[in-house]
């Protein structure tokens, strides 16, 4: 089938410049940051679970909706073929991406054969990830954020650290500060009330909405049978982009196919709960090809792998291309709380980043992020399609490189208890140390261990083992 059953990945803008740990520490000790992760996440998480409490059918929806993913990622040469039919009967192009630098060269060729210098995009992750607005400002073209959360970002010269909410990481007051530096025209005596926030935020895009002859978005569904295109947003933001221009180029990761039309039935239920806390979105706009005198007139769409089929090809690992972009496991994952999108390296931050990062990168190149969670499972709970998230975590630590010196010591553990006898000797041989270590010192516990346990006990205490093994136990009594 040509090159889309299996898609080579190239590079995009998912690497980690540095490990999670490094990444981390800073933001940690920000408090500012702290706060204001604290209680956007919190609010969102309260709002979720209210509305969630409301659908008695709650986990049949979620079962449901990881049995269409499941069944997408079992089909999807055939759905893929099925929707480039459909969407090209209905009038738009379609165009095959195999990477980020083949995916960035299709939407700048589009861009200048409609002859704009300016493009405004709708919020969409799979743009971030190719690196498309630097991809088109090297080509002397200017992308416009219409998001507000994205404008923020985009302002401050920042990147996103929340799927939901790319500006989770500012307050009110740093926004207004953003906005005075760099909105050209925003009110001398702008504050930081949300509803002038936005007013100022609107009125600084309405010019771009009117002016622009070609808008990018990405999408939230593609459905295989209609060729249909679907985006989900809560601004309006999104719907000027996607009827006013001349041009349309919608770029869509492949894993975005539900089969069918009634297939969003299930998950235009699932992502608005899941994602704002809300019954439903504000703006669900479909679209399918072009409509003569409505609309754009040129519609393009940019199918992008950059990874994916790699990670289908992962029996465990495929789970991460199930994700919805709800953000849900962000908004209750501990780790996510205290460190920030940011910490994670990545155009995809938290629990379901550092599982989908390293996949579509190798896991060489990311070996810090299988590691940045507690695998509490709260992530596993509030998905809405179900991905077990702490079992991606485990099946990428193992795949992840490790010291010389830890291998070593995990070869031994191995070696002992792959024998009972071997086994029942070294706990007795532990337990005997254990009591002799307390009885010099009195502690319960090792302050300070050599390297490389010395990594455990610079932050923790090492507990000694008990006087008395289980197994010695249990032959008493």
């Amino acid at each position: 089938m040509k090159h889309r059953d299996t898609l080579p990945h190239g590079s995009g803008r998912i690497t980690a410049p540095l490990p999670f740990p490094t990444a981390a520490r800073p933001e940690v000790a920000d408090p500012q940051l702290r706060a204001n992760l604290r209680r956007a996440t919190r609010t969102i998480r309260g709002k979720r679970a209210q509305v969630v409490d409301e659908v008695p059918d709650w986990t049949a929806l979620r079962d449901a909706g990881a049995a269409i993913k499941a069944d997408v990622q079992r089909r999807l040469p055939e759905l893929l073929e099925r929707f480039e039919a459909a969407a090209t009967a209905a009038g738009a192009r379609v165009h095959w991406a195999r990477d980020a630098t083949e995916a960035c060269r299709i939407v700048v060729a589009l861009s200048r054969a409609a002859g704009a210098t300016e493009v405004v995009k709708v919020k969409s992750m799979a743009t971030q990830e190719i690196e498309l607005n630097e991809a088109l400002a090297a080509a002397g073209i200017a992308a416009y954020e219409t998001d507000l959360a994205e404008l923020i970002v985009q302002l401050g010269d920042d990147t996103p650290s929340h799927i939901l909410v790319p500006a989770i990481h500012y307050n009110r007051a740093q926004i207004r500060e953003i906005f005075r530096r760099r909105m050209p025209d925003a009110p001398p005596e702008l504050g930081d009330d949300p509803h002038e926030l936005a007013e100022a935020a609107r009125t600084h895009l309405r010019r771009r909405f009117l002016s622009a002859k070609v808008a990018v978005s990405g999408a939230n569904f593609a459905v295989a049978d209609t060729g249909t295109l679907v985006v989900v947003e809560s601004e309006g933001n999104g719907r000027m982009c996607l009827t006013l221009p001349d041009t349309l180029i919608s770029v869509v990761g492949i894993e975005k196919l539900v089969p069918g039309f009634a297939d969003l039935e299930v998950f235009l239920q699932l992502l608005p709960r899941s994602s704002t806390g809300e019954r439903m979105n504000p703006y669900t706009s479909m679209w399918t090809g072009v409509t003569p005198g409505d609309g754009p007139q040129e519609v393009h769409i940019v199918l992008v792998d950059n990874g994916r089929s790699a990670v289908l090809a992962d029996p465990v690992g495929r789970q991460a291309l199930s994700c919805i972009r709800c953000s849900a496991c962000l908004n209750v994952c501990p780790v996510y709380e205290r460190a920030g999108g940011h910490a994670y390296g990545s155009v995809y931050p938290g629990p379901i980043g550092a599982i989908l990062s390293p996949q579509l990168t190798g896991v060489a190149d990311n070996a810090s992020l299988p590691y940045a969670s507690t695998l509490c499972g709260a992530c596993y709970d509030v998905c809405p399609v179900k991905i077990n998230i702490p079992e991606v975590l485990v099946h990428l630590r193992q795949q992840a490189p490790h010291p010389v010196a830890e291998r070593a010591v995990l070869r031994a553990l191995a070696w002992i208890m792959r024998s009972p006898r071997r086994y029942a000797a070294a706990l007795r041989a532990a337990a005997r140390l254990g009591e002799s270590r307390q009885r010099r010192t009195g502690a319960r516990t090792l302050r300070w261990l050599p390297w490389p346990a010395s990594a455990w006990t610079q932050s923790r205490d090492a507990p000694l083992p008990a006087p008395q093994t289980f197994r010695e136990w249990w032959e008493k009594r």
